[in-house]
């Protein structure tokens, strides 16, 4: 194999973070230093084979006895004396920490497993109940996902509701109360509903007044200093106990999910962390939501639970399917969206969702939502904070601001992701990096000073969205409903389009302001060291460009209702437009230009809103900022974050248009040194052990002899590892000269001769090849559609080289005119 690729990668920032000193976790002390990718595993130092693992994720196959052939996997074996791997060791068959897991092997390894448990099951009638139980254990695992995550969606809810109060001032009824539970039981009348005696601002509490210029100072004061407190207490818990607890986690669990192999990123450390900062983070007022991470505490819940059942516990490809359901209950808690939920699980995290997870993330979901509506978590018996209902139709006509709003999401989302991306890449290569703590103080004090003074940037993203869905009536006292009343033209409910008066001129003001800040604020603010959502804070710019542009349309409506424009349709005195329609598209246009979402963005959007009469308007909207944002660029957030981070993530999506060949792509080139492999029958434990030493490859083709060159298959470097290691302890006999033998039978030796090793049970018979002539296009194909590690390459039948997921991603990299080297983990 290529001598070349062994290179050496430091782990990406974004995962590893500063200080990785989690040893009484079973975390390395400083950076990871692995290998490239996943044809290199981590090179073992010096003798030492400590394959110990984060206590977070232990190996799948404790106890893997029981299976007597795997298809893909090897244990195709027939059991002799000599053969000291008739029942499985701990380890093999598992994957080192930053490589790719086989696919084909893991299914087949799950095929094998349940025909197994299908045929015990007509023995007996307690093989008969194990089957049944294993059977129902996914449903039941669904069941137990949905409710943890339901629970800590609750809670997350219900405490960051309340600590964002506490920024403003605290309830003498119990310090426990959020402003709005603190006044139910208050007497005030429904105008005064939010200034009741038991709620006592800072200034208030303090000074006893509230009124004049330093009650203000104070408030203010009190306000910064409540945002610090929670924005440093978040970093700092992230950098000293769960490095992986930051961002929003659906680019990593969008690479997982693809097959790749992160430690403790979805542990039990992480989880617990993320759950608190999440709070702390949106309650000290960022620009950030909770929507994104509440998938990643979802997707732990999820890969922690699979620890109970074995099924999942000891097969990675299984435990991906359970991952997808739970990506789509991360999304049923943090919008009330469980069908939105299960499109978004499958238009933009998974990479395999076959119909068996289509069901159980619907019924995942549904648990899931159904556990926060018995939470409660916001006293209206609704899953979120802004649900609205409009009554109004709209019209024909309205369908062009939809798309100019379409278009704007489109150009926001495109600037914001090359900001971000450009942004967080300075983060990467410079000192900034280095000062996460620093970075989060200034951000959180920059955005507390100028949110302070604009009462639509102090009140949370959450509050903010629902006042602008907010559709007008009679009893609204907020500025943006101060229109100049004539009722004489009222009929029931409806409030007809009015002239805007002074609050709401005041607050078009604000709301400009408002927008400028949150455009900017955004970019610096995804991608820091605590947890951080896209979700609100795209939707929120979007609502407030909406909702400017639905007062506008409203106005002129009223001015101008003779224009050509309005005839027909908008009648002096009646209720024609509704500024929160408008808000609510903008909303779903700049979430859809950020992410590059349609389907599960239409779907999510009118189940958050209960709006099915917007349908046309919503699917304008997101279908205009997708077209828009991909001629500008073609990733998404998420995906530009997945090659920020250089992981090997085979997108499904993009098509491979290149006249390229197999030969063009394996390794070893002309000029390299031969392809390592391993003979069938000739090669002692000393040859073997050297090679190891020598190489950092992840496997090595098995070949009848170095002469012929036949293909006899392909055996992993840490099963041979951890076989070599096990037959040194407690085989007799095994000595350096001892020859390994894959075959069925010992090859013929003198009498003399040491002890032999039978090592066919690791052996895979049956690995992927194609030939030297096999269209790159279809090798990209297999690779992407069956998941693979490597794939070899023949010609005659001769073993010519190896194509791995890395070589794939290189030379596309390469086409695109982009460095193949800093492809993977820069």
């Amino acid at each position: 194999m290529d001598s070349r690729s062994r290179k050496r990668w430091v782990h990406p920032e974004p995962l590893g973070l500063e200080a990785l000193a989690m040893d009484q976790k079973g975390y390395r002390r400083g950076s990871f230093q692995s290998s490239t990718s996943d044809e290199d595993m981590l090179e073992i130092a010096g003798a030492s084979l400590d394959f110990s693992m984060a206590d977070d994720d232990p190996p799948l196959d404790r106890e893997m006895g029981g299976f007597s052939s795997y298809n893909g996997g090897g244990m195709n074996g027939t059991s002799t004396m000599m053969d000291f791997l008739e029942e499985p060791l701990p380890g093999v068959g598992t994957y080192e920490d930053f490589n790719t897991i086989d696919w084909v092997r893991e299914k087949s390894r799950d095929r094998d497993r349940h025909r197994e448990i299908t045929s015990r099951s007509k023995e007996s009638t307690w093989a008969l109940i194990h089957s049944v139980s294993d059977a129902f254990s996914g449903w039941l695992l669904m069941l137990l996902i949905g409710l943890l995550a339901g629970s800590l969606a609750g809670l997350i809810d219900i405490s960051a509701h309340w600590m964002t109060d506490l920024k403003e001032g605290v309830c003498l009824a119990g310090f426990w109360f959020n402003h709005e539970h603190c006044c139910w039981k208050s007497n005030t009348t429904f105008t005064d509903r939010d200034k009741c005696p038991e709620w006592k601002s800072w200034s208030q509490l303090i000074l006893g007044h509230g009124e004049g210029a330093f009650a203000y100072i104070l408030n203010y004061f009190m306000y910064v200093i409540w945002a610090l407190l929670f924005s440093l207490l978040a970093v700092l818990l992230v950098k000293g106990f769960a490095p992986y607890a930051c961002g929003s986690g659906i680019p990593e669990i969008k690479t997982i999910l693809s097959g790749f192999i992160i430690r403790g990123y979805l542990g039990k450390w992480t989880l617990i962390i993320k759950t608190i900062t999440l709070v702390l983070a949106v309650s000290s007022g960022l620009s950030l939501g909770k929507e994104g991470p509440l998938v990643h505490v979802a997707c732990c819940c999820g890969n922690i639970l699979c620890h109970l059942f074995t099924k999942y516990r000891k097969n990675e490809a299984k435990r991906r399917e359970v991952l997808s359901a739970a990506a789509a209950a991360g999304v049923s808690v943090a919008f009330g969206a469980p069908i939105g939920g299960v499109l978004f699980s499958l238009e933009e995290v998974s990479y395999y969702f076959p119909l068996k997870t289509l069901w159980r993330s619907f019924f995942a979901a549904l648990v899931a939502a159904f556990t926060l509506r018995s939470i409660n978590p916001f006293g209206n018996s609704r899953l979120v904070l802004f649900y609205v209902e409009f009554h109004m139709p709209w019209h024909l006509l309205e369908l062009v601001p939809f798309i100019l709003l379409g278009i704007f999401g489109g150009l926001w989302g495109a600037f914001f992701i090359r900001s971000n991306i450009a942004w967080c890449r300075r983060r990467k290569t410079t000192k900034l990096g280095k000062y996460p703590v620093l970075e989060v103080f200034v951000v959180t004090a920059i955005t507390a000073i100028l949110a302070f003074p604009n009462e639509y940037t102090r009140m949370s993203t959450s509050e903010l969205i629902s006042e602008l869905f907010n559709d007008c009536g009679i009893l609204d006292s907020s500025k943006l409903c101060e229109y100049v009343n004539d009722f004489n033209s009222t009929k029931g409910d409806d409030l007809p389009d009015r002239a805007a008066g002074p609050g709401v001129y005041t607050a078009m003001w604000q709301l400009a302001l408002a927008l400028i800040m949150k455009v900017f604020i955004t970019i610096f603010t995804f991608g820091m060291k605590v947890p951080s959502g896209l979700f609100i804070p795209s939707m929120a710019v979007g609502a407030i460009a909406g909702r400017l542009l639905g007062v506008a349309m409203e106005q002129v409506a009223y001015y101008h209702h003779d224009w050509a424009i309005f005839s027909g349709w908008c009648s002096q005195g009646a209720d024609c437009i509704t500024p929160g329609l408008y808000a609510m598209v903008g909303a779903a246009a700049c979430l859809g230009g950020v992410t590059r979402m349609t389907v599960s963005l239409v779907v999510i959007m009118f189940e958050l809103t209960g709006g099915l009469e917007y349908i046309v308007p919503l699917m304008a909207a997101a279908m205009t900022s997708k077209w828009v944002a991909d001629a500008i660029g073609r990733e998404g957030i998420y995906d530009a974050h997945i090659r920020l981070n250089g992981y090997p993530f085979l997108e499904a999506k993009e098509e491979f248009s290149h006249k390229t060949l197999a030969m063009d792509v394996m390794r070893p080139r002309r000029n390299d040194p031969p392809l390592t492999v391993i003979t069938q029958d000739s090669m002692t434990v000393e040859d073997v052990e050297t090679i190891i030493n020598e190489t950092t490859y992840s496997g090595y083709p098995v070949v009848v002899s170095r002469e012929s060159q036949r293909l006899v298959g392909f055996v992993l470097r840490r099963d041979l590892i951890i076989s070599v290691e096990n037959a040194r302890k407690k085989q007799d006999g095994i000595v350096s000269t001892s020859i390994i033998y894959f075959t069925d039978h010992s090859p013929p030796l003198p009498p003399s001769s040491p002890s032999m090793l039978k090592l066919r049970s690791i052996l895979d018979l049956s690995p992927f090849t194609v030939t030297d002539q096999t269209p790159m296009e279809i090798v990209v194909d297999i690779f992407r559609k069956l998941g693979l590690r490597q794939c070899l390459v023949t010609h005659n039948g001769k073993l010519l080289g190896i194509i791995t997921k890395k070589d794939v991603l290189k030379h596309i990299a390469q086409l695109a005119n982009q460095d193949p080297d800093s492809i993977l983990f820069n």
